[in-house]
């Protein structure tokens, strides 16, 4: 499911302060990812609720 434009819009990644996005893979692996250019970092969504804890957060690969 995705999230609502308002709520993606205000939203902000913990370690960079750069905005996120959702990720381009399927609805069941729903992350949101850092646009930071040294950044890059995937947040998880659960429950349709963002995780946005660093320590949660998957590394680019």
């Amino acid at each position: 499911m995705p999230l609502e434009a308002s709520l993606l819009e205000i939203l902000a990644c913990p370690s960079c302060h750069a905005p996120l996005r959702e990720s381009d893979q399927d609805a069941e692996a729903a992350e949101l990812v850092c646009t930071g250019a040294g950044c890059g970092l995937a947040y998880p969504v659960r429950d349709g609720i963002p995780v946005l804890l660093v320590d949660e957060a998957r590394r680019p690969a």
